[in-house]
Parts: structure tokens; C-alpha cells; sequence
């Protein structure tokens, strides 16, 4: 047995969490899940089964059974892994630890994008779409991301005190907003835009995409060609309708930028520009008989938006929204948080290179949200077509057999006790700093304080190694401008019910964070209504 060769302890279970099927599935066998109650470790299988099973379980197995173990399933032999030196180590080497065509074939629904591609294609992709993510888009972030921001918490505090219900969704707006702006040029204030119907289209740029995005397993199962037919359900037709939408947008947005002209000299490039000059080079290449290695095919522009869109705006628009909710929960953070825009601006953030590094707190607020509640709870990988060797905590060898499934466990390696202590399990932002050489250790005295660099491998909400995510630097900088603007003025708090003390009100609040669970391929909240915000100026 293959599995009992690569010497790791085995779970053994008779479903694959890799299953498109599956995936779509599991929630109408809810009894699966209940399994793992069983005795004498005979139920571990079941607490492997469900789609981001991770979330849930935490570090827990990995405590039981070790930091490595093999999930054998009908599918494939799945490394599980919660070993920083290990995770390290399968993204430090992309040549022999790849992206599994399985898992992110769907994600080429619009075209091969710097996601999905290997080898010279992913060079190609990476050098002609990374040079856009620079200091001068930075400071275009900051400042979108501000406006963006401003007209946002103006709206919410309008509501007065029966706040607002809608932070999913504004969030949501604001990120997708800034990407218009910072990746295609496309500036609108926050309650227009994606969220009104463009001439000569039946759906919104954001509601096609959402609807893109949430059904992303359906893409795995059914091409995107058949989901017009009329015998198909009404759902899978309009989700045939939103994919027919959003190619409508994208290829608008390209004969924009053509028509402008591609000027690589521009003081604003961006990565739709950035596309355009490589699509370019792709065209010139084939009127004279060549076959371009430098260019890209306009299949792979849209590929390339569909999969901006979906890392560029989704992930951190449910960054935001977690950090919002659990600041609500935790109001002394917020003072925290405030204590260091104040110190920074005299309540007034100003630009973006003078104001952004200085804002490390609100920096902690986003890593210890992405601790916790990151978007990816497992980054997959597999063995190449060669046997690859890691060596574990204990020091001994691990070799896999070609074409061997890896999957890193984010949720574990985030919140392991070895790494980030007894109390792994709470969000505490003041975690990211620990006292400096020559500092007073009082919590609010800033120049006493140093920004920790976690171990490698411990903390991966953008990957690591060569295939790290290109817009870490648009995250970070969008949701510090965004934390900064909100905390500025406004402070932000539960809806109280009729005799409901804060106390409670906390604890509805963390309710709603933990009650989250994958939605096609992110984190999201189940109930991401259930409990209002309200805000409030600052007196």
C-alpha cells in the first residue's frame, strides 16, 4: 500500500474533499459529519470530509495524530500538512511541489491566468502582470481606497442607531471598486458603478461576477458553453447568463484600453494597461508568422481579470469585513487602533508614503484577521512527476511518490499553540508586537514596540516562496487606508436588542464570525446579517 510507504499516520476516508462532486454534495449529508463522534478514532475520517473542514477542526488533529498525516481517499493520497518547515519548503520549491490542474482547472473558466499556469507559462504571466502591483499603484490604492472608504462609513453612519446589516456586501463594493480603479482605470463613487446596470446589459459587473465566483465548482463539472441550454435549471441559466455578462464586461474594458492606446510611459500604468501591451506583442507576433513567447492571448487577458477580480477584491473585501466585526466585538482595540492614527496624523491621515508604514497596528488588525479567519483555509499542491523528499519535525525523511497530492493547512499552522502560544484561538492584534530592545513595555507607547516576523511557514495567508500572491502590497495598503479612514471619526458597535447587555452583544458578534464555513473557494460568514452595526462619531 502506497500510503503505508510514505510512513505518515493514515486516516482512511470514502470520500475526497477534491471531488468536484463531492464539494457541491456534502452539505446534503449532513449524518457524514456526525460520524465523527464515533469512538476509538473511528469517526477521524468524517471530521476530514467537509469542503474548508479546517475552519472548524483548527489545529485539533494535528495535535492527535501528528503534524503530518495521510488522508487516503477513493481519489488520491492527500499529505496533510500543519509543519511550518515543511509548508516552507513545498513553496519555496514550485518546479517540484505544483498547483494540482484539479483543483484550479475551474478558475480557467475565462481563460489560463497567472494562477492556473506552470513553468515558462507562469514566468511569462508573472513578468508581463507583476511590475503593475508598484509604489505608484500603491499610492493610487490609498488614495481610492480612502474615498471609497469615506463615502462607505458616511452611509452607514446615515442609518442612525438601527445601523447597518449590509457589511458583507458594502465591503464587497469598496474593494471591487478599488480594483476598477487601481487595476483598470475605472473610477466610481461607491453607490454607483459595478452596483448599477451598465447600457446594454441585464446584470451588474457585480453581481455577474458574484455569481461567478460563488458557483466556481459548478465551472469544474459543466463547461461554461452549456449553461445556457434552455432544459438546464434556472439557476445554472442565469449562472450561463452571468458568465456571458462578465465576458461582455471584460472584453468593454479591453477595447477601452485599446482604444486609449497602451503608453508604457504612463505616470498611472495599471494592470489592465499592463495586459494590453502584452496582448499587443502577442498580435504583432502572429502577423508576421511567429508564435509569441512574450505576449498574451486576449483569453488570457480575461483570465487574467476573472482571476484579479476573484484574489484582488473577494479576499480582501472579507478581510475588511471580519476585522469590522471583530472590532466591534473588541472595542479596546479600536482605541487602540485610534491611538496610533492620532499620534500619526493628529486625526488626519494624509498620503500614502508618508502615513502607510507608520500604520502598523492597523497592520496587525488585518495579519491577526487573516490568522483566524483568512479567505484560503488549505493551500493545495502536488509532488511533480519525480519523488520528492521533506524531512519532518522529528528530522525524518518523507518521500512521496510522483504526483502525490500536498495540502498545506493553513487553519492549523495559524493557529498553532507552539507557534503563537496557549491562547492561539483568540484574536488579540496586540500579539503582532513584542517589546524592543531599549522600549518601555507599556502596550501604548509605539517607538517600545516591534512588528514580529512569524517563523517561516507559519503564517501563509498570501502562500510564500516564488508563487507568493503579487498583490500582498494592494491588500495591505487598501485595508490599512480603509481601517485608518473608518477609525478616524467613527466608532463602531453592535445593535443592542431590547435588554441585550454589550456583553452580549459581544458574544453575538463572535457567534457570527465563528458560524462561517467555504463558499465555493473563500471563507465567508453564513449569517453575515444577523447582527447590525452601528456607528457613531467620535466625541
Amino acid at each position: 500500500m502506497i500510503a503505508r510507504r510514505i510512513g505518515l499516520p493514515i486516516v482512511i476516508s470514502p470520500v475526497s474533499t477534491l471531488n468536484p462532486f463531492w464539494i457541491l454534495l456534502w452539505r446534503g449529508f449532513p449524518a457524514v459529519l456526525d460520524l465523527k463522534i464515533l469512538p476509538f478514532g473511528l469517526g477521524t475520517w468524517a471530521r476530514c470530509t467537509s469542503m474548508g473542514w479546517a475552519f472548524q477542526d483548527k489545529h485539533k488533529l494535528h495535535d492527535e495524530i501528528g503534524s503530518l498525516f495521510t488522508l487516503v481517499t477513493p481519489a488520491a493520497n492527500e499529505i496533510i500538512v500543519a509543519d511550518p518547515e515543511v509548508a516552507h519548503v513545498v513553496l519555496a520549491r514550485r518546479k517540484d511541489f505544483i498547483k494540482p490542474a484539479v483543483m484550479y482547472e475551474q478558475l480557467n473558466v475565462f481563460g489560463r491566468n497567472l494562477n492556473t499556469v506552470e513553468g515558462e507559462d507562469w514566468q511569462r504571466h508573472r513578468r508581463l502582470t507583476a511590475p503593475s502591483f508598484n509604489e505608484r499603484t500603491s499610492s493610487l490604492v490609498w488614495e481610492e481606497a480612502r474615498r471609497q472608504a469615506r463615502d462607505m462609513v458616511s452611509s452607514w453612519f446615515q442609518q442612525g442607531p438601527q445601523g447597518t446589516t449590509e457589511v458583507v456586501a458594502d465591503t464587497a463594493t469598496l474593494a471591487l471598486h478599488v480594483l476598477t480603479c487601481a487595476g483598470f482605470g475605472e473610477s466610481y463613487s461607491f453607490g454607483e458603478g459595478v452596483s448599477k446596470v451598465a447600457p446594454g446589459h441585464e446584470m451588474t459587473y457585480r453581481d455577474s461576477l458574484s455569481l461567478c465566483l460563488s458557483n466556481i465548482i459548478t465551472f469544474a463539472i459543466i463547461p461554461k458553453r452549456y449553461l445556457s441550454l434552455s432544459f438546464f435549471p434556472t439557476k445554472l441559466r442565469k449562472l450561463g447568463q452571468a458568465v456571458h455578462e462578465f465576458q461582455r464586461y471584460m472584453e468593454e474594458m479591453l477595447a477601452r484600453e485599446r482604444k486609449l492606446g497602451a503608453k508604457p510611459n504612463s505616470e498611472t500604468p495599471n494592470l489592465m494597461s499592463a495586459l494590453v501591451r502584452a496582448s499587443d506583442e502577442d498580435i504583432q507576433a502572429k502577423e508576421i508568422g511567429q508564435t509569441s513567447k512574450l505576449g498574451l492571448t486576449d483569453e488570457e487577458i480575461f483570465g487574467n481579470i476573472f482571476a484579479y477580480n476573484l484574489a484582488g477584491h473577494e479576499t480582501t473585501a472579507n478581510t475588511v469585513a471580519y476585522a469590522l466585526v471583530l472590532l466591534a466585538a473588541y472595542p479596546e482595540y479600536q482605541d487602540w487602533v485610534r491611538e496610533e492614527i492620532t499620534r500619526v496624523q493628529d486625526q488626519a491621515i494624509g498620503g500614502y508614503d508618508s502615513n502607510f508604514p507608520r500604520l502598523q497596528r492597523c497592520l496587525a488588525v488585518m495579519y491577526e484577521t487573516l490568522r483566524l479567519y483568512g479567505s484560503i483555509v488549505f493551500i493545495p499542491r502536488a509532488a511533480s512527476l519525480e519523488s520528492q523528499r521533506l524531512v519532518n519535525q522529528d528530522g525524518n525523511d518523507v518521500v512521496l511518490p510522483p504526483s502525490t497530492s500536498v495540502n498545506l493547512n493553513v487553519q492549523a499552522l495559524h493557529t498553532d499553540p507552539k507557534t503563537w502560544g496557549a491562547d492561539s484561538l483568540n484574536w488579540r492584534p496586540t500579539r503582532w508586537f513584542v517589546e524592543s530592545r531599549s522600549g518601555n513595555p507599556s502596550v501604548d507607547n509605539a517607538t517600545s514596540q516591534r512588528f514580529i516576523t512569524p517563523p517561516k511557514g507559519s503564517f501563509i495567508p498570501w502562500a510564500d516562496g516564488p508563487r507568493v500572491c503579487p498583490g500582498q502590497k494592494f491588500a495591505q495598503v487598501e485595508f490599512v487606508a480603509v481601517l485608518a479612514t473608518v477609525l478616524e471619526k467613527y466608532r463602531i458597535k453592535p445593535v443592542l436588542e431590547a435588554g441585550q447587555s454589550e456583553e452580549a452583544g459581544r458574544k453575538a458578534l463572535l457567534a457570527m464570525v465563528d458560524d462561517s464555513a467555504i463558499f465555493a473557494i473563500t471563507l465567508q460568514m453564513n449569517q453575515p446579517r444577523k447582527v447590525a452595526l452601528i456607528c457613531e462619531t467620535i466625541s
